[in-house]
């Protein structure tokens, strides 16, 4: 077994990381109007230069900029999409125990993609690493899945065919545009696909207006379609978790149902699936994943706790993993990012690097 020289890497991990008090404050205070949008520029700068030499100190191939200048994890992507509006809902996203802030989206013109702020925060995480720049962005499925039909404009859309069209070149548009500003290691982070193997979250799409049953291979053929004209040279990988917000979940339930369709049928170069609980279920829907080289990592280490995992309780999932997956295609990583939101989980920045230091430790005993 052997490192890697290319993403993803046998030590990696999601994106977000846990918001410091200097940017909370600051964000705060410019929600307030108290802090300019210049200020608050100033202190995502010197924070996130912070965080990409700490991933690095830890013996991180890969940095990302924790995705401090976000509020959200996929809608401050959307909302800068053509044809999204950002609005105040009535209630938020209902995790277990507690909800999210009252945001949501909705599709009200074409969907299209003519350039993202996020293009010069990548250009500015570029500028700041020795290691390899990782950008992460929502999954277009993501972006149906939880809005689903009731919240697309039947007079912009009457039928669900042209807004995945126009959703997936709104994707290769923006692949495109990563790509052009020297973006390598892209990310399309994904709740839908876990989801949906849940039969509560079934129940819930029906009551929107979608057929469930036929979600995993409209997303596959949404996924290709998005990825068609990716560069050769560009690694696309996919995470998937069944929700994280303040250390709490949506939905419960193993691969099995997407499996085929995910693993089997979708063009990404890596996987990220989470397995740091029950509520994943076990590693058999594993055997759809294809002997090559593409990619899967385990999200073995959870982000929900600070409890540090014992490394040899680790090495034994690994090894079970194999059972289904040769160890040379496998990886490790934490099951979800530590701040999909900005109020991040519920544990402490010490605790968050101690367990990516054990995780770039172990994958050095297991694959060298």
């Amino acid at each position: 077994m052997t490192t890697r020289t290319a993403p993803p890497f046998r030590a990696d991990h999601v994106g977000s990381l846990l918001r410091p008090a200097p940017l909370k404050e600051a964000r705060a205070k410019h929600a307030q109007g108290a802090v300019t949008s210049a200020a608050l520029r100033d202190i995502e700068d010197r924070e996130i230069e912070k965080v990409v030499r700490k991933q690095e100190e830890i013996g991180l191939k890969l940095a990302t900029d924790g995705e401090f200048r976000r509020s959200w994890w996929h809608f401050d992507f959307f909302r800068g999409l053509d044809g999204v509006t950002f609005y105040t809902t009535d209630h938020g996203i209902q995790f277990h125990g507690v909800q999210t802030k009252a945001e949501g989206i909705k599709v009200t013109g074409k969907i299209g993609f003519s350039g993202h702020p996020m293009l010069e925060h990548f250009k500015f995480l570029k500028s700041r690493t020795r290691v390899m720049p990782k950008m992460t962005i929502p999954a277009p499925s993501t972006f149906h899945f939880r809005q689903g039909r009731a919240a697309i404009r039947k007079d912009v859309y009457p039928t669900l065919d042209p807004f995945f069209d126009d959703l997936a070149a709104a994707y290769r548009a923006a692949i495109r545009a990563f790509y052009d500003a020297g973006c390598r290691y892209l990310q399309l982070d994904d709740t839908a696909w876990a989801m949906v193997c849940d039969p509560n979250e079934r129940a819930q799409s029906k009551g929107r207006g979608d057929d469930p049953d036929a979600l995993p291979q409209r997303y596959a053929a949404l996924t290709n379609a998005a990825l068609a004209q990716k560069p050769a040279d560009m690694t696309i990988t996919m995470h998937s978790c069944r929700g994280n917000f303040r250390s709490t979940f949506i939905a419960s339930g193993g691969y099995e149902f997407v499996a085929e369709n995910l693993l089997g049928h979708t063009s990404f170069d890596g996987y990220f699936l989470e397995y740091d609980s029950e509520r994943a279920g076990g590693f058999e829907p594993l055997r759809f994943f294809p002997k090559g080289n593409k990619q899967l990592v385990l999200g073995l280490v959870t982000t929900k706790s600070g409890k540090l995992e014992s490394k040899d309780a680790i090495k034994r999932r690994i090894d079970e993993a194999t059972k289904y997956v040769a160890l040379d295609q496998l990886c490790l990583s934490p099951q979800c990012g530590f701040a999909s939101t900005e109020e991040g989980n519920v544990l402490a920045e010490d605790e968050q690097w101690a367990k990516l230091r054990m995780i770039v430790e172990i994958a050095d005993e297991v694959w060298r």
